[in-house]
């Protein structure tokens, strides 16, 4: 199965194109893509399934929660070392072995239910190493697929992989119902054990584009001399990540603009959910229709998306406000009508949003603090997501669905917008002081 790239001379690598579809040129970002495709299709027709089973073996709603709780949980704790893993190791093999373990996770659920001996405690454990293994597979999978074109065609890159989550997960969806009609829950289980195989075999015949950004080699324990072996293995460190993170001003603001963002705009299953079936007086299938045509947006917002060569967090942030502010109007909306309108844009806005980020936080790190740089972002991004829920369902207490659309999205542009004057006033009040110093020192050197 030869999947290697050929490199591309120096004039094709200086191309401005900005098609969408740009990253396919590369056939291993092709055979990439196709290997997503397969992973997510058999993810979904897991995820489809697991909430039935938890309920047939429970018949709790709570025990279904709480046994994706338990799978997310890992993430907020332990995604620091996982991105130091991923950085530390060789990120090919890395990405192999975490697909493969995934893979036997899955055949081991399917052999439980098989022999009816799956209880709610195995299930919780699997779910919990599922969890744990994905702290190292995220960042690992993340990043390889950049590895596979130019840093100029990693939004595009990105973008095709939005859209192949997207097309996967339907696939995966309409999948499971099928499977487990025909062929039992066991069988959907396999199946997605085969899809983590089918991607752990295509990965070591991955080649990276010319012009890739490849990983930095690992510093060996005992490498080098003296103080410069020191330095190296110091610079591999969990707590390097994070200082990295936390003194780089873009990412932290990346972080506060998407943080807020997913609390207060982007929980959309619940509160266009509240406001169709409440003050709209629309039911499940008019709720439908909104779903349908937020992954619609979705869809046509990681095609733009794909089409950013190089995005900045000012963009992101202008990006967000606009969607904060669609949200603003939507709580507004006299009609279901009307509200359909309004969620294609805020839908496509979000989705190039989402691109647009992931470009700077996977691109701007050097290239031995990358996969710490997401293991940093996998834990502050699960700690937003399981705070985001309750805190929005409070506002909805308070101030109803239409309150919490409108008061959530002005605190989204307000946060943005100030965010914004200050970063202004600091960009003039800093050539202005230095400007004051020069003119003490010449003055005193007169």
């Amino acid at each position: 199965m030869p999947v290697s790239s050929s490199p591309l001379a120096p004039a094709a690598a200086a191309d401005v194109s900005r098609s969408p579809w740009r990253s396919l040129k590369y056939r291993s970002m092709r055979w990439w893509s196709v290997a997503n495709f397969v992973s997510n299709a058999g993810t979904w027709m897991q995820l489809t399934v697991q909430n039935l089973l938890v309920l047939q073996i429970t018949g709790s709603a709570a025990a279904t929660g709480l046994s994706m709780s338990v799978q997310a949980a890992p993430a907020l704790l332990m995604s620091l070392v996982g991105g130091a893993a991923v950085d530390r190791w060789p990120r090919k093999l890395t990405a192999a072995v975490s697909q493969a373990l995934l893979g036997a996770v899955a055949f081991t659920t399917a052999v439980l239910v098989a022999c009816g001996g799956l209880n709610l405690t195995v299930l919780m454990a699997l779910a919990a190493v599922t969890g744990v293994i994905a702290t190292v597979d995220g960042p690992a999978c993340a990043l390889l697929g950049n590895d596979l074109v130019p840093s100029e065609d990693v939004p595009s890159a990105i973008g095709v992989g939005s859209l192949v989550h997207s097309a996967g997960r339907l696939a995966g969806a309409a999948l499971g119902g099928v499977t487990v009609a025909f062929l039992g829950t066991a069988a959907a289980y396999a199946a997605n054990g085969m899809s983590f195989l089918f991607v752990a075999a295509v990965i070591p015949f991955l080649r990276p584009a010319y012009g890739a950004l490849r990983q930095a080699a690992p510093a060996r324990r005992g490498s080098g001399a003296g103080a410069a072996g020191r330095d190296a293995a110091a610079d591999m460190t969990v707590r390097q990540g994070l200082i990295f993170f936390m003194r780089r001003p873009r990412l932290v603001a990346l972080a506060g603009i998407t943080g807020i963002s997913a609390v207060f705009g982007r929980n959309y299953t619940l509160t266009l959910a509240v406001l169709v079936t409440g003050p709209l007086a629309g039911g499940a299938g008019s709720f439908g229709t909104v779903s349908t045509v937020l992954a619609v947006g979705g869809i046509v917002g990681a095609v733009l998306g794909a089409r950013l060569r190089r995005p900045s967090v000012r963009l992101v942030g202008m990006l967000a406000a606009a969607g904060a502010l669609l949200q603003v109007v939507a709580g507004f909306s006299p009609s279901f009508a009307v509200l359909l309108v309004l969620v294609l844009p805020m839908a496509v806005v979000e989705s190039v949003s989402d691109t647009a980020g992931k470009t700077v936080l996977q691109t701007d790190p050097p290239a031995h603090l990358r996969g710490r740089v997401l293991g940093v972002w996998g834990s502050v991004s699960t700690g937003w997501g399981l705070a985001g829920p309750p805190a929005l369902g409070l506002l909805m207490e308070l101030a109803g669905a239409r309150g919490a659309l409108v008061v959530g999205g002005l605190i989204i542009a307000g946060s943005i917008g100030a965010g914004f004057l200050l970063r202004g006033r600091r960009d003039v009040t800093v050539p202005v002081l230095v400007r004051e110093a020069g003119a003490g020192v010449l003055g005193t050197a007169a």
